[in-house]
């Protein structure tokens, strides 16, 4: 199957929407599907020279407007000069996409203090100093707004081997909970999406190498039998971000093809047993039950 895009032409016409770590990867779908709806966007990360190549690439294939801002999220400085720029040239912003993520694979034990930061710093403390900023700045002005963290479903559970990230996820997770209860007075939903394998070139590559994916195989975890496509995660979040979604507020939506619940099932692995296994276990059950 090929996944088509969900919303109707405009549906986030005149929106102003910020995507940090929107350069690459799943941000970038997201971005792209933005601006065919019709909105316009910010997007951030360190690198400069990679955001003004997606943004050019983008501008051209959809015909939106996208600023590139270089911008440090675990800098909060950085932040508020971004969000300056932001309202310089769109004069508002809408909607904040918490994407801006960093992970690598590796036992506990093998990290330095230093690695630990470097994650949980992106992750937590980069999405909450984006929401602060953007939070203060809606709530002064009066201003109706969305937030759209993006989180992962060891977020509820932990995971060995990515323990910095599982910390930050979960933080980020609490956070949205958090803040739909308390800003929503203000007119702020907050939401956040949990995905599941949607490969992309730099992050896929890192946490499976090819001779673990071999023998791995990631796909056999997911009960659907596939990756995700790009284009199914940038519909939900459009629909999140939109005003479909108006009634929709501290919810975490998981996009996984089941994969989560398959891991958690104490005896969902009995798939793998074949059919004349089954039928001699059916006998010797039906046999001692006599």
């Amino acid at each position: 199957m090929k996944a088509e895009p969900m919303l109707k032409e405009g549906a986030l016409q005149g929106k102003t929407i910020i995507v940090t770590g929107g350069g690459t990867g799943l941000g970038r779908s997201m971005v792209k599907y933005f601006l065919e709806l019709g909105a316009n966007i910010v997007i951030c990360s360190r690198k400069l020279d990679v955001l003004e190549k997606t943004a050019q690439e983008l501008m051209q294939e959809t015909g939106g407007q996208v600023l590139p801002i270089a911008c440090d999220v675990r800098k909060y400085n950085e932040i508020e000069a971004m969000l300056q720029a932001t309202l310089e040239k769109f004069g508002r912003v809408d909607v904040l996409v918490n994407n801006a993520a960093g992970n690598f694979v590796s036992p506990t034990e093998r990290l330095s203090h230093k690695a630990f930061d470097v994650i949980t710093d992106i992750v937590l403390k980069g999405s909450y100093n984006c929401t602060l900023a953007l939070g203060k700045h809606w709530i002064e002005q009066k201003q109706q707004a969305t937030i759209l963290n993006i989180v992962t479903t060891y977020a509820w559970t932990g995971s060995g081997y990515v323990v910095p990230s599982a910390c930050a996820k979960a933080g980020v997770l609490a956070m949205t909970r958090s803040l739909a209860s308390e800003w929503a007075k203000y007119g702020i939903r907050s939401n956040a999406i949990a995905p599941g394998p949607f490969p992309t070139e730099g992050a896929w590559t890192r946490l499976f190498p090819k001779q673990l994916a071999d023998k791995l195989d990631p796909v056999k975890r997911i009960p659907v039998g596939r990756f995700g496509e790009h284009q199914e995660l940038a519909n939900l979040a459009a629909y999140l971000v939109s005003d479909y979604a108006s009634f929709v507020n501290g919810e975490v939506v998981t996009i996984d093809g089941g994969e989560w619940l398959y891991g958690a099932g104490e005896f969902n692995a009995f798939d793998m047993i074949p059919q004349e296994m089954w039928d001699a276990m059916e006998k010797q059950m039906r046999g001692k039950g006599q």
